[in-house]
């Protein structure tokens, strides 16, 4: 029967990619196959991490990526010009954002959750969380803390030169790089961890000693063999009584007096005198 895990996993990974890419971000494919492929774990939402350049409504309390424009996302580095470019279009409150690599992972059992957590913390990414649903679905979340949010207009009025810009720039393609080594860090780590875990499932138990396998014998079988010893035991005694009585007999036949020798060939002649 297909355990309620197995059917989250199977209609997560059958239905479609509604993300605005609609597909997982190339530096994470081997990522996100690695984890899939695995009977424990599979991934629900991913982002390998990115530049992206949102207009906002004006005066709104808070920018949603949701209700916004999005002027430009790039998953690679990038140069001030495609950014200043994109900001030229902007009508309101525009926003640069660095956001850094995420990867929710939905996990069978809290052991492996709590593999996936230590991962990804040894890994660098220190802000990565562990959580229960009330259905029991555990998920991890990998993430980090080193990302970038800058307003850079207000009602399409640029807010900073561009030396400025070109300085965060600069500063949004340090955060990609380091990204992009965490992310690396991560995989070697997970493949490291995945194989342990495999090998410790597939361990063959140690040879057992010698005195085991004595131990292990059947009750039949030790019975023979205390049985066997009985009877060479008995064997042996009674080789021993014969072989004294017939030394006893011996003895009795040869044991004559000192005068009893056989007379001498002149004594017998005396016989014919």
């Amino acid at each position: 029967m297909e355990t309620a895990f197995s059917q989250w996993k199977r209609q997560c990974l059958n239905k479609l990619d509604v993300s605005k890419k609609g597909s997982v971000d190339e530096d994470i494919v081997h990522i996100v196959s690695l984890l899939n492929s695995w009977d424990n774990y599979f991934t629900t939402s991913s982002c390998s991490g990115r530049l992206i350049l949102i207009d906002g409504v004006p005066q709104s309390a808070e920018v949603h990526k949701q209700n916004c424009v999005w002027l430009f996302v790039s998953h690679q580095k990038c140069s001030s010009d495609d950014l200043m470019a994109a900001l030229a279009k902007s009508s309101g409150d525009a926003v640069m954002k660095f956001e850094p690599f995420i990867l929710h992972v939905q996990c069978r059992r809290l052991e492996d959750a709590q593999l996936m957590h230590s991962v990804a913390v040894n890994s660098g990414f220190r802000n990565s969380g562990l959580t229960v649903s009330k259905a029991g679905k555990i998920i991890t979340a990998v993430r980090s803390t080193h990302g970038l949010e800058v307003p850079l207009s207000d009602h399409g009025r640029l807010l900073v030169e561009q030396d400025y810009i070109r300085f965060l720039v600069q500063v949004a393609n340090q955060k990609m790089e380091e990204n992009l080594r965490r992310i690396q860090r991560f995989y070697q780590n997970l493949q490291a961890a995945l194989s342990a875990e495999q090998l410790q499932k597939l361990q063959i138990p140690d040879t057992p000693s010698s005195q085991q396998l004595q131990n292990q014998k059947a009750p039949h079988r030790l019975e023979t063999e205390q049985r066997e010893e009985g009877e060479e035991t008995n064997k042996a005694s009674v080789y021993k009584r014969r072989r004294k009585r017939g030394q006893q007999v011996g003895t009795d036949c040869c044991n004559v007096d000192a005068d009893s020798s056989p007379p001498e060939l002149e004594d017998c002649l005396d016989l014919f005198t």
